[in-house]
């Protein structure tokens, strides 16, 4: 009976969940977590762990990861110029200290200094195509500096559970084979698309009634999956590096991002974020110093960024500029919980400390657009800045 009604409830959810959520103006997912704790067995015990549930999660998850990697736009990397991409890996770089510094000094170990060096480029670019600064310097920065963090800070997040897992060794060896496959991959798709454009155009073709693009996709994530377990990688990485495949040997994609997207989202990434809300220690937000230990984390996490960010002060962005690039890079929405769930799943963050990365995804991701909208300098001072700046708009 449980699991008919988990099912039920699980589809109901899934329909109505982001029509509230766009009527409230907060992000689909945030609802969705929210919602998972409060049917979950903690509360109305509406939703339980099912094997079909976890299955359906477990799935969504990899699509969340492949997206990721999709949603990687090389385009605007390559139109940034060395000088944007250094600025990126400058602000990345000290993500990374600054986080490792302060996860430190909250007690916590070193795996936190991923968690807090996250962001969410699916909260970065709808907020700055919102406000209409999408093209700007300032929000060509932002881009540049979420689009590499994100990237890196998933490989350095599987690199530190493979060795905290198992050490230095041989093991690691299956993380430069995982590199070199998706390597010749993209060499024979790009040669492929070379030779046959007419053949590859049918991905892209909105009406193709065998929807080749969206099996390709999946073809290409699950085989990197299994290659990811045969070679004892993290198998959310390898995911992620076949939407990356993907999207570095096909920049131009059309409709089939649309398509991938409504598949995903419409109803398997969904039941990931509920599963999060069923999976949450609700108990833990009664135990000493839960709550404060979370606020910690949040204003922690937000310096990190806001210090990282500080790097654009040197290439000619105001104070006020760099504050409120600070603030919306703190915005931490899916990669933060993939993170902790790679954490727990290995023993590296406890449950207390997961209920409290999901808190910090909750509040940033709900606070950190607003706070940029009223932070970010009216458009017209946009163009004062740096020549490099400039020139990148």
């Amino acid at each position: 009976m449980n699991h008919a009604v988990s099912i039920l409830v699980l589809a109901v959810a899934a329909f109505v969940l982001p029509l509230v959520a766009s009527r409230l103006r907060l992000p689909a997912v945030v609802l969705e977590i929210l919602f998972g704790i409060l049917a979950g067995p903690a509360l109305l015990g509406l939703l339980h762990e099912t094997e079909t549930m976890e299955s359906m999660a477990e799935l969504g998850f990899l699509l969340l990861m492949f997206l990721s990697g999709f949603e990687i736009d090389f385009r605007k990397l390559e139109r940034g110029g060395a000088g944007q991409i250094m600025t990126g890996m400058s602000i990345f770089l000290l993500t990374l200290l600054f986080a490792w510094k302060a996860g430190e000094m909250l007690g916590h170990g070193p795996f936190v200094t991923m968690v807090l060096a996250t962001t969410s480029v699916g909260l970065v670019v709808p907020t700055l195509r919102n406000t209409g600064r999408s093209s700007t310097p300032l929000g060509q920065a932002i881009l540049i500096a979420a689009l590499l963090t994100d990237f890196l800070t998933l490989i350095a997040a599987t690199l530190f559970a493979m060795v905290r897992e198992s050490g230095m060794g041989w093991n690691l060896m299956g993380f430069p084979v995982l590199f070199v496959a998706i390597v010749i991959v993209l060499l024979v798709l790009k040669r492929l698309a070379w030779w046959f454009p007419d053949k590859f155009e049918r991905l892209f073709d909105p009406e193709d009634p065998e929807e080749m693009g969206i099996r390709t996709c999946l073809f290409l994530m699950f085989i990197f999956v299994g290659l990811s377990w045969a070679l004892n990688v993290e198998a959310i990485l390898g995911s992620f590096m076949a939407g990356t495949a993907f999207a570095w040997v096909f920049r131009h994609r059309g409709q089939l991002e649309q398509k991938l997207k409504g598949f995903s989202y419409g109803f398997l990434i969904p039941i990931f974020f509920i599963s999060v809300g069923v999976r949450f220690d609700v108990g833990a937000l009664t135990r000493p110093g839960v709550l404060t230990g979370a606020l910690l984390l949040i204003v922690a996490a937000t310096l990190v960024k806001i210090g990282a960010s500080s790097v654009l002060l040197l290439v000619g962005f105001n104070a006020r500029q760099v504050l409120s690039a600070g603030v919306l890079l703190s915005a931490r929405l899916s990669l933060v919980i993939a993170v902790a769930e790679m954490g727990v799943r290995l023993n590296l963050l406890s449950r207390e400390l997961e209920a409290q990365v999901v808190m910090l995804a909750i509040v940033t991701s709900v606070l950190a657009p607003t706070i940029f909208r009223a932070l970010a300098p009216p458009m017209g001072q946009q163009a004062q800045g740096h020549g490099q700046a400039q020139t990148a708009s």
